[in-house]
């Protein structure tokens, strides 16, 4: 499972003291992106050849909250969910083993705005 550490900014956390609901997604889109890149998968080279990596639906589940300067780690697994589709199966984690947040964000492959079906070098990083 990939995993990247990551630490709370100040200005992520809202009048309660905690990380806003919303910046949580931005930690999910942040760790996909590296590890895509971590295999090989260049975010922006396949957005140029016409191939859009595109989330269409996202599950969040808040378990405990995050507080300015702590250090986490985002895992990501992925699995399939159909010909064009897979899972990004992610979880925040505190670094005292807390979890944080569990995420399913469901990905697809569009190319001339319909789907098409994954990119081999997507599928060969699926988990079994």
């Amino acid at each position: 499972m990939f995993e990247l550490e990551m630490r709370v900014r100040d200005y992520e956390c809202d009048l309660q003291g905690v990380v806003n609901n919303a910046v949580y997604q931005n930690y999910l889109e942040h760790a996909r992106h590296a590890f895509l890149l971590a295999n090989g998968i260049h975010f922006a080279e396949v957005t140029e050849q016409g191939i859009h990596l595109m989330v269409v639906r996202a599950e969040l589940d808040y378990k405990a909250s995050l507080r300015p300067n702590d250090w986490f780690v985002v895992q990501v697994q992925l699995v399939l969910e159909g010909p064009a589709k897979v899972a990004f199966l992610q979880n925040i984690v505190r670094k005292d083993g807390t979890l944080v947040l569990a995420a399913k964000m469901i990905g697809v492959t569009v190319k001339n705005g319909r789907p098409v079906k994954l990119l081999d070098e997507l599928k060969a990083l699926v988990s079994v």
